[in-house]
């Protein structure tokens, strides 16, 4: 393996290896959080219904990045936002412009939340009446109209099944309630007698989509889809769009463990994220990614789990066993969308390193950092001489 100078601060004990090189030595699947584009700060979490774990706006650090100016000249101004949408913590900071003032920013992250929570209502399943809930509710019985977000949400979750060997695949929801890890949290492994008894109504090709008539059926009675793998990172997307319109050029968005960058901070410096450190507290990171028009997203198997037999139990579940993937500790996606990001980060988590390396590479615009199974890290082609490696990362179970 062919040694490069950034990764020489790892000790023996995590090896590193190139997509070229082996190494030398959520039941609704969801990203857990990264540490956020502040560093330093420890992660915080929370249960959401249909994604992923986030840190609290506490853990946001300002980290510099104004501008020095002069008599007479404008000075951007930092402006911080919060909320709460898709049952996880939203975070926003960006800096004011000439024509933005911090009130129009303040509006602006007002009018995010509102989009974040528009696309909660189409695309949960913790309501009746949105769109998803619907579709399975008609599950086996008929097809169900829809609009032309969810439908384009669901092919693009069907084009990621068929291109990551049906690793992400949206009718997870099928499991659900036999994995118990978030407030129904039950340290106690399903039944491979009921795994085995829904596994028949599990996987993307139950799912049929009719582009003229816009509706959506599941082929099977008992098959259901969930979006808590994309719809977050769908959102963030959206909110983005909301602040890029508004005319803010330096900010980022973070929903939960889905966080996008856009431009770079007022000296010239780019946003930075950390990389939570699998099996370490929740304040440490081994690397950390700077971040400018870019989205930034971590499947883990340390935030939702148990530990039972000495062996560990999470919520990220590859369809196509039932049971919680093992070839990786945690997986970070690095992405020109938030989408794109959410979706990723799981099925590489799922198929491990060396297939989900070759799924990243195939992808225009994205990376990965990954933590295998064994505690090894692996930096695919377009993050090296990006990522910054600043310690090993823990060993454990």
């Amino acid at each position: 393996m062919q040694a490069r100078p950034l990764l020489h601060v790892l000790a023996m004990s995590a090896c590193v290896a190139s997509l070229a090189a082996m190494p030398a030595c959520r039941d609704q699947p969801g990203p857990p959080s990264p540490v956020p584009p502040e560093l330093p700060g420890p992660p915080k979490t929370s249960t959401m219904p249909d994604a992923s774990l986030g840190p609290t706006l506490s853990d946001l650090l300002d980290g510099g990045g104004a501008a020095v100016g002069m008599p007479g000249r404008f000075v951007p101004e930092r402006v911080q936002g919060e909320g709460a949408a898709m049952g996880t913590h939203l975070a926003f900071a960006g800096y004011t412009t000439p024509s933005v003032d911090a009130k129009k920013v303040h509006e602006t992250f007002d009018a995010a939340i509102a989009e974040i929570r528009r696309v909660e209502a189409l695309m949960t399943t913790w309501r009746p009446d949105s769109e998803i809930s619907k579709i399975n509710a008609a599950a086996g019985k008929s097809a169900v109209p829809v609009g032309d977000e969810t439908l384009k949400i669901i092919k693009e979750s069907i084009h990621t099944s068929e291109i990551s060997e049906g690793t992400f695949d949206i009718t997870f929801q099928t499991l659900h309630g036999l994995w118990k890890f978030d407030e129904d949290l039950d340290p106690h492994p399903a039944a491979d007698t009921a795994i085995k008894a829904r596994l028949p109504f599990v996987g993307f090709k139950n799912i049929v989509v009719d582009d003229t008539k816009k509706t959506v059926m599941l082929a099977k009675d008992k098959t259901q889809i969930g979006l808590g793998g994309i719809a977050k990172g769908y959102a963030v997307d959206r909110a983005v769009a909301i602040l890029d319109k508004a005319g803010l050029t330096s900010f980022f968005v973070q929903a939960g463990g889905d966080l996008f960058a856009r431009g770079r901070k007022p000296d010239g410096s780019e946003w930075q994220a950390g990389i939570r450190d699998p099996r370490g507290p929740e304040s440490k990171w081994f690397a950390k990614l700077p971040l400018s028009d870019h989205a930034f997203s971590t499947a883990g198997d340390y935030e939702r789990s148990y530990v039972v037999g000495g062996k560990r139990y999470h919520h990220i579940l590859d369809p196509r066993t039932g049971y919680p993937a093992t070839a990786c500790r945690s997986v970070t996606i690095w992405a020109t969308s938030a989408l794109v990001a959410d979706e990723i980060d799981d099925a590489v988590f799922i198929l491990g390193p060396k297939k989900g390396l070759d799924l990243v590479e195939s992808l225009d615009g994205v990376a990965a950092v990954i933590v295998d199974a064994k505690n090894n890290l692996w930096v695919s082609k377009r993050l090296q001489g990006k990522l910054e490696v600043v310690g090993v990362p823990s060993e454990g179970l």
